[in-house]
């Protein structure tokens, strides 16, 4: 993803304002960062809000462009991800160490059998799996040392990967460009209450890749720039992936015996 190139600065933009090398990503929808590799289940998010969006004002693009940046900061979050599905949805309640690239909980399913039940962990690149018939509601904190069943994490065909992927991407090692998110698109839709919290909620801008994709993935953010919640439609399911922030308390996870930390 460095490599991607952000969108020239309009005529009559002053040099010095240039901040090419800082911002090689800022073009990029926050959470589009996080999912490039499935940016093709993404698609428009119907969803609520409170009216009609306008473009964002100057501290509402700074809160946006420091978001994933703050939970960079904070090394972790804890998180529920709610994945839908036409079979019956599923569940994970765990966390992600945004510094280590590692999401570790449980999974369960909803509306469905038990099968896909147990322990997970997860990385850009592997989705590490462990059966269980009868899983706790909260994964321990160090994870077993055999049961696990390894495989790639899917670029494709899968709610559940294009769902991990995009809760790994919510962090960021430094803020993104303020003054790019208006223009490509990203706006406000308004505010509403997480658990007792109100927050704005915004979309993020288009990727310079695919036009048209702006408001794809939807934001609540609190007055300090902490993300709260992040809902991203995807492919054909037919309700949006959410992603719910500090849902319960935040337990580093710790590597799956006898797999790679990723760097």
């Amino acid at each position: 993803m460095r490599s991607l190139r952000i969108r020239q600065a309009p005529p009559g933009r002053p040099a010095d304002r240039r901040r090419w090398p800082r911002s090689r990503r800022a073009a990029i929808v926050i959470a589009a960062v996080a999912v490039a590799a499935v940016a093709a289940f993404l698609v428009a998010d119907g969803g609520s809000g409170a009216g009609d969006p306008r473009p964002l004002t100057t501290d509402e693009a700074s809160r946006l462009a420091i978001t994933r940046f703050r939970n960079y900061q904070a090394q972790g979050r804890a998180v529920t991800i709610t994945v839908p599905s036409t079979a019956g949805g599923l569940t994970v309640t765990g966390s992600v160490d945004y510094r280590r690239k590692l999401g570790y909980g449980v999974l369960h399913g909803t509306g469905r059998d038990k099968s896909s039940d147990g322990l997970i962990q997860w990385t850009p690149t592997s989705v590490h799996v462990r059966p269980m018939t009868d899983a706790p509601a909260h994964a321990p904190a160090s994870p077993p040392r055999s049961g696990w069943y390894d495989r790639p994490l899917l670029s494709s065909g899968s709610a559940l990967d294009t769902s991990l992927s995009i809760a790994l991407g919510l962090g960021g090692d430094r803020p993104d460009n303020a003054e790019l998110l208006p223009q490509n698109g990203a706006a406000w839709w308004g505010r509403e209450q997480v658990d007792g919290r109100w927050m704005d909620v915004m979309t993020g801008p288009s990727s310079p890749d695919r036009s048209g994709t702006a408001g794809n993935v939807r934001y609540w953010i609190g007055s300090d720039g902490t993300m709260y919640r992040v809902r991203v439609s995807v492919g054909s399911q037919p309700e949006p992936v959410v992603i719910d922030f500090d849902t319960h308390k935040y337990v580093p996870g710790k590597q799956v015996p006898g797999t790679t930390p990723t760097r």
